[in-house]
């Protein structure tokens, strides 16, 4: 029952992350004129990338903090305020340059594999979507391959509903607005921020102990 109850806070916070609501005006904008096949060819690209993008950061992202030294309290307290600066853009509704550049915007107008990058890599998987992945690997263990393939279940389902949502994004876009996209993001943001403070706070601990 608490792996159940653990997977469903990481999914909850892996959506929140990478928030397919708020890339629908992109996706719309860089697919424009596009026909319906190429859109939805394009819609499971984007998928695909990130799945692919944060199962290798669940299976690989041990060794990565190994192999540069870091240890996973430093890496929650980084990897924390990473998130934390991603949910305070997303409570005023902006893009965060955390996720998309000005030129990975002008990319995405050319039309060019748009589904890889930047749709898939970094506007969804981008460094907050990695770091959640990252840490949760190392926090949710059984054997260490067990932990791992059972986190390929939040990641599948994040990556089935980002295919779903780019594959209606014209109808969400007309039901929502620009407005009610907003406000999703700000509530996803709000959700993110208490995310990002316990991930700091649990960095802080395994930092200094005496702070428990």
């Amino acid at each position: 029952m608490h792996e159940w109850h653990q997977l469903f806070k990481i999914t909850v916070a892996l959506f929140a992350i990478v928030n397919p609501f708020g890339g629908i005006p992109i996706f719309i904008s860089a697919t424009s004129g596009w026909t319906a096949r190429d859109r939805a060819r394009t819609s499971r690209t984007v998928a695909l990338t990130v799945f692919v993008v944060l199962a290798i950061a669940a299976f690989t992202g041990d060794r990565i903090l190994d192999f540069f030294n870091i240890s996973i309290g430093s890496f929650l307290v980084g990897g924390g305020i990473l998130i934390l600066l991603l949910a305070i853009s997303m409570l005023q509704a902006k893009e965060s340059l955390i996720r998309q550049t000005p030129e990975e915007a002008v990319e995405a107008a050319d039309r060019q594999a748009i589904g890889v990058v930047p749709l898939g890599i970094p506007l969804l998987a981008g460094p907050g979507a990695i770091s959640s992945v990252i840490i949760a690997a190392h926090q949710f263990r059984h054997g260490d391959l067990v932990g791992h393939m059972l986190l390929l279940i939040p990641i599948t389902t994040v990556a089935l509903v980002v295919w779903g949502i780019f594959l209606l994004s014209g109808r969400i876009s007309r039901r929502l607005g620009k407005t009610g996209i907003n406000i999703v993001t700000r509530l996803m943001g709000l959700i993110l921020a208490a995310m990002a403070v316990e991930f700091i706070a649990r960095g802080l601990i395994e930092l200094f102990p005496r702070l428990a």
